[in-house]
């Protein structure tokens, strides 16, 4: 049945939805228009919210570029390869393949959401140079994993409450997280996407006269050498090996063994002398030296990496214009005034209810849980106190809308898409049957449980 009910809908987003850029231009309009009209600022104040916020995520921009880039170079280096590919040998059908790169994705969002990224997608590449499976499925089923990262350990919102001079201590002091992330409705919500969310994806599998597969052989994570210097048009690749004394440097088992260990030997002490946690900078961190580490050789690492930047466009042309949307959703009022109209019409017990569905559009808009969050908890806060509502809970509710509509933004996928080679289009008919059942079962328990 499922089987079914998605199969119009991948029709239709592979007709209808553009390339993530278009996407991002439209988004970008529609905020632009909508901020002047409902929010009543001038055409020149609304610009100039855009202007200014348009280049406010480049620290953030670089850091899912590292992730992307970081990744394949350690997906490529030998002894990764080798273990994807042994993992990937325990699924011996389509059903199986699906069934685990969703339970690995899952379990990797959990602990954080940068690291369930990479390892999901290159996961997948692995699974389908094993299986014959329906790739778009595939890397659908690894992106769907994506929607526990908030009610992990790597959640932004109950993180922040959960720690000292966060910027609403005044108001509703710390929240530990036995309260959010351990709190028993938010376990056992998490408990059911790992099983629901396997079966989900399983019964989407396409019959074989509607699948679409790959050749194994273009999932190689094949490295070219960098491109012939104009000063120097002699190949590096015909060069007689160490013929000079940089060649031995490039070529140094020594200098990659020994940088490589050092960052090792930093991580060890941060984790377990400092009890320092896990973030996207270390996740960034723990790729590349791995990759430094295993790919032994300063050139072996070059020639990867001149590889994988290939994929960080999108994330390089569409971050800036993220930042603009932000810009102008918070300073124009308009991510609040969605907010406030949902607060509205809302109850002690519904609340939490409202807050995820409000907090899954602005998302839209607003793809930063800790910015959203900033946006959102002026008004859900003062709300959850006045109506008598759980403010943990609401808080959580914020938190599961924001991963929540992740499922369908390009935003967060862009990093995915880059290393399993596919376009948004590819897997967001997928993704929408993932929303809508996720959508229903998140309610449910944020409302009842």
């Amino acid at each position: 049945m499922l089987n079914k009910a998605a199969k119009p809908l991948v029709k239709l987003v592979d007709r209808y939805l553009p390339d993530p850029y278009i996407f991002v231009l439209l988004l970008t309009l529609v905020v632009l228009i909508a901020a002047v009209v409902a929010e009543h600022k001038t055409p020149l104040e609304v610009i100039n919210y855009w202007g200014d916020g348009f280049w406010t995520l480049l620290s953030f921009s670089m850091q899912m570029l590292l992730v992307l880039v970081a990744g394949f170079m350690l997906a490529s280096s030998p002894p990764i390869k080798k273990l994807l590919d042994a993992i990937a040998g325990f699924a011996k059908s389509a059903p199986q393949a699906i069934i685990l790169v969703t339970l690995v994705s899952l379990a990797a969002s959990w602990v954080n959401w940068g690291f369930g990224l990479v390892v999901g997608a290159l996961f997948a590449k692995a699974l389908a140079r094993k299986v014959k499976v329906d790739y778009r499925l595939l890397v659908a089923s690894a992106y769907s994993g994506f929607v526990v990262w908030h009610g992990g350990l790597a959640g932004s919102i109950p993180l922040t409450i959960a720690t000292a001079g966060h910027f609403s201590e005044v108001q509703i002091g710390i929240i530990p997280t036995s309260e959010t992330i351990f709190a028993s409705f938010n376990l056992l919500l998490v408990a059911i996407l790992f099983v629901v969310m396997p079966l989900v994806n399983r019964f989407m599998l396409p019959e074989d006269k509607d699948s679409i597969y790959v050749d194994p052989s273009a999932l190689d994570d094949k490295v070219s050498e960098p491109a012939v210097s104009a000063l120097n048009p002699e190949n590096v690749s015909e060069r007689q090996p160490e013929s000079r004394p940089a060649d031995k440097l490039e070529n140094s088992r020594l200098l990659g063994w020994s940088v490589g260990g050092a960052g090792l030997v930093y991580l060890g002490y941060y984790f377990w002398v400092q009890g320092g946690s896990l973030n996207l900078n270390l996740v960034n961190f723990l790729f590349l030296f791995l990759a430094i580490l295993l790919h032994q050789t300063p050139r072996s690492l070059l020639t990867s990496l001149n590889e994988a930047i290939k994929g960080g466009a999108g994330i390089v042309i569409q971050f800036p214009f993220y930042a603009g949307i932000m810009a102008v959703m918070v300073q124009s009022g308009l991510a609040q005034s969605i907010s406030e109209g949902f607060v509205a019409i809302a109850s002690a017990e519904s609340l939490p209810f409202w807050s995820f569905i409000s907090a899954g559009i602005v998302n839209i808009f607003v793809p930063s849980g800790g910015g959203q969050w900033a946006v959102q908890a002026p008004i859900m806060l003062p709300a959850a106190q006045a109506l008598g509502a759980d403010v943990a809970r609401v808080a959580m509710a914020v938190a599961w809308g924001d991963a929540w509509t992740n499922l369908i933004q390009p935003f967060w996928a862009l990093p995915v898409l880059a290393i399993a080679g596919l376009k948004a289009r590819d897997i967001m008919g997928f993704c929408l049957m993932q929303l809508m059942i996720t959508g229903v079962i998140i309610s449910i328990a944020l409302s009842w449980f």
